[in-house]
């Protein structure tokens, strides 16, 4: 997370949000080696409280699940180069702008027979914004191959203790100053969904 508390402007709820809609992230573990990453479609349920997901067996994470580990989860959104040409105002330095969100909280294996539940909770949440597609779901699939299928992966649960996201968009700089580099975003297009972040530094981050 940055540093500068001008740049954390979103409620925990508002965060939770942008990361259930991305439904993608970056799963970080401690291990004694070094840290351990996994990429990971997910899925929040509870309300927020509990993220749902699944790694292959074979993925060193699964080794330490024996018991809970603490956890994070990277969440990114749009991103950008800014440069200070575009601010229009003298004595600039180039930066990135970008949403990142990390959901932080208590990860465990869950039992074997809940992948069933996690996978038909992943692939609801995924189809259901495919309307009007009718959804695929599981009982498509002959119920040997899709048993043969679930044995490489388990399902896991993050507890959520906290969220925190950056959405560092320029707030810093005066309205005409970020406004006018959000044009320079938009039309240059380097980063990831760019016409995104220059809409996000148009609005101010708010």
């Amino acid at each position: 997370m940055h540093p500068n508390k001008i740049f954390h402007v979103k409620s925990e709820q508002e965060n939770l949000h942008f990361a259930g809609e991305r439904g993608f992230g970056t799963l970080a573990v401690n291990a004694d080696g070094g840290p351990l990453i996994a990429h990971i479609p997910f899925v929040l349920t509870d309300g927020g409280k509990t993220l749902l997901a699944h790694i292959m067996r074979v993925n060193p994470i699964n080794r330490l699940l024996d018991t809970p580990v603490d956890a994070v989860l990277a969440v990114t959104g749009a991103d950008a180069y800014v440069s200070p040409d575009w601010y229009g105002v003298e004595d600039q330095v180039p930066t990135w702008n970008y949403v990142a969100v990390h959901v932080r909280g208590s990860l465990r294996r869950l039992e074997q027979e809940e992948l069933p539940h996690v996978l038909d909770a992943l692939s609801a949440e995924m189809e259901g914004r495919l309307a009007p597609k009718k959804p695929w779901t599981s009982d498509k699939m002959d119920p040997a191959v899709y048993t043969a299928m679930q044995r490489g992966i388990v399902p896991i649960a993050m507890e959520i203790a906290n969220t925190d996201g950056t959405w560092k968009l320029s707030q810093n700089k005066p309205d005409a100053v970020r406004t006018a580099a959000a044009q320079g975003v938009c039309e240059a297009k380097l980063g990831s969904e760019t016409e995104t972040i220059a809409r996000l530094m148009r609005q101010g981050g708010g």
